[in-house]
């Protein structure tokens, strides 16, 4: 008879990250095999039972590294977000994980992309943002910011930056709708997570280009929203009866579209977008200019609210972006330079450098200039 375990996948878990005392809901397994191909699971500590200090330290003596079934780690991810013995910079760091493994699994360019595939990690997906909502709770926007602040950074932009943008869709629709539903947090959490789905279909060598793309790349780029929408709505992805498909589909397509209409991909405007699009079209915004990625450097908080102004009634919803300012606190400075993202930013790409203007100051005759004091691309 074939072992079960056989037929299951794992992942690691920190001894760190164990907690005692209480009943674990999910098995403990140890690796039983040296060689990667040929993996063999064992179980070593059985879900129901409460795990001792010294049983811990004991585990940690005999064995190098423990794991938690696959299917298991929903358990695993509640279990710690209702811990009283980790703080949410632990707690942010594991969902954050276990959410680049299932956008890792969908966006994976070696493994053959399938409905079956994006169902079961949209569900993954699902979950991780139903333990975000629980996590941020109260969270302010500014709070937020900071926590984002301190959690790991991985390489790959798409990954990170929609994470983020789901912690901020959640916080920005909590502030903006402090009596919304539960389920509406999730929603937008959910849709925030997904937002770039449609880059699954787009080529990974002009998804990490970092702000080096060519006018026809860009057209590609701008095919996203659309994408996504379609793997969405193709009729076949089937998702858990809380989730509005729907909803989150137009979050997808929609979080490019501009207040003013000259968005992407279909140009409609102000009260046209969804509301949770306009959400997410400021959380994309904001993420993008402001967290520290590997290849560059991040705008103050001040210059970053100041550059995101100018596109109020533009690109940004005016009475939600105002709430969003609101809700950031920042040192109140004089800004040192008066500056405007060039009209070909876009937060889909990951600038190497953010394409930044200075805006002179009004000449006597009227006329001002903006002079390109940041222009490189890798």
């Amino acid at each position: 008879m074939q072992n079960p375990a056989a037929l299951r996948s794992f992942f690691s878990v920190r001894y760190d990250l164990i907690a005692t005392g209480i009943q674990l809901p999910f098995d403990l397994f140890v690796n039983s095999s040296s060689l990667k191909e040929k993996e063999k699971f064992v179980r070593i500590f059985p879900a129901g039972d409460s795990l001792g200090t010294a049983d811990l330290e004991n585990l940690k003596y005999k064995y190098i590294q423990l794991y938690i079934a696959e299917d298991q780690r929903h358990l695993y991810m509640k279990s710690l977000i209702h811990s009283e013995h980790y703080d949410d910079t632990q707690k942010a760091n594991v969902l954050k994980d276990s959410a680049l493994e299932y956008l890792g699994k969908i966006f994976d360019e070696n493994r053959e992309f399938s409905t079956e595939l994006l169902e079961k990690n949209i569900e993954g997906c699902r979950e991780v943002v139903e333990n975000m909502v629980d996590l941020l709770g109260e969270y302010d926007i500014d709070s937020l910011r900071g926590l984002i602040g301190s959690l790991s950074f991985h390489d790959f932009y798409t990954y990170d930056h929609s994470i983020n943008v789901s912690m901020y869709c959640i916080s920005i629709w909590h502030v903006a709708h402090p009596n919304a539903p539960r389920q509406d947090l999730v929603n937008i959490g959910l849709g925030g997570l997904l937002h770039d789905l449609g880059k699954v279909k787009i080529p990974t060598n002009i998804l990490n280009s970092p702000g080096g793309l060519s006018e026809s790349e860009y057209e590609i780029i701008k095919k996203h929203p659309t994408l996504g929408l379609e793997l969405l709505l193709s009729g076949e992805v089937k998702v858990h009866h809380t989730i509005d498909v729907n909803v989150i589909a137009r979050i997808v397509h929609e979080h490019h579209e501009n207040w003013n209409g000259t968005g992407y991909p279909a140009k409609i405007r102000d009260e046209e977008i969804h509301p949770m699009a306009r959400a997410c079209t400021i959380a994309d915004f904001f993420d993008a200019i402001t967290t520290k990625r590997s290849y560059n450097q991040v705008m103050p908080i001040a210059d970053a609210l100041n550059v995101m102004r100018k596109f109020r009634g533009i690109k940004l919803e005016p009475s939600l972006f105002d709430i969003f300012e609101k809700h950031v606190d920042h040192v109140k400075t004089d800004i040192r330079k008066d500056l405007v993202l060039a009209d070909r930013f876009d937060p889909t790409i990951p600038w190497e450098t953010l394409p930044l203007e200075e805006i002179k100051a009004i000449q006597k005759n009227g006329f001002g200039k903006i002079k390109l004091i940041d222009n490189k691309k890798k």
